[in-house]
């Protein structure tokens, strides 16, 4: 039986937060006003560490700034950010987790609470095709229309990440079931709902929270970036 090998991506896969980092980089492009952004960043940044993040009140303010440009405009920007601020956060240790899985023939999936603008390029820079993230609304839905700034369907954040798996799965006629063994790798509290779903939890690089519940129920603490 096929294995599924599923990854959250800020502070598990790369030691930075991408959403955090892209609103640094909007204030550093003159994207947004830098005093009330920066201060929105940190306050809901401080709410996700803490585990009681208002996930949709912070994509109305994160998402805001996407809807003034056209999508050539942001993709011109997130190539720099690529290069800039991701690509040196690319670290061996992570890209060898997920080619161990690939090269067992596992079905791999990144799943994050991040929206799918700022990690589809991480996730292709890992070589995953299969991304589960918060989808961003656009103009009359088209693929390459304007940003709306409202989203699509439930947003993978704590239980969404369950709920959001368990529909991309269905999509393919299939359940946790069907695999011999479900890993999920995550650094944050904020994941604990789908670390229970699957058969192998790993706590990676992870926030006490999650390390005190990982030793208390015997899970395997992963350091991929010491």
């Amino acid at each position: 039986m096929t294995r599924l090998a599923l990854f959250d991506l800020d502070h598990t896969l790369i030691p930075t937060d991408s959403d955090h980092a892209w609103g640094r980089f909007m204030i550093q492009l003159g994207l947004v006003d830098p005093v009330q952004f920066q201060r929105d960043n940190e306050r809901f940044y401080e709410d996700y560490q803490n585990g009681c993040l208002d996930i949709h009140a912070y994509l109305r303010v994160a998402v805001a700034p996407l809807t003034r440009h056209s999508r050539d405009e942001l993709d011109a920007w997130h190539r720099q950010f690529m290069a800039d601020v991701i690509g040196p956060n690319l670290l061996p240790s992570a890209r060898e987790l997920v080619r161990a899985h690939q090269d067992a023939g596992d079905l791999c999936c990144i799943i994050t609470a991040t929206n799918a603008f700022v990690t589809r390029p991480i996730a292709t820079a890992f070589g995953v095709d299969n991304l589960l993230a918060i989808e961003l609304a656009t103009e009359d839905g088209a693929p390459r229309g304007r940003y709306t700034g409202d989203i699509v369907g439930v947003p993978s954040f704590r239980e969404g990440k369950v709920t959001r798996l368990h529909s991309w799965l269905a999509d393919q006629g299939k359940t946790l079931a069907d695999f011999s063994q479900t890993f999920f790798y995550s650094d944050s509290r904020n994941d604990l709902p789908l670390m229970q779903e699957v058969s192998d939890p790993v706590a990676t690089n992870p926030d006490e929270t999650l390390r005190a519940h990982a030793v208390a129920h015997g899970w395997r603490i992963l350091e991929l970036f010491n």
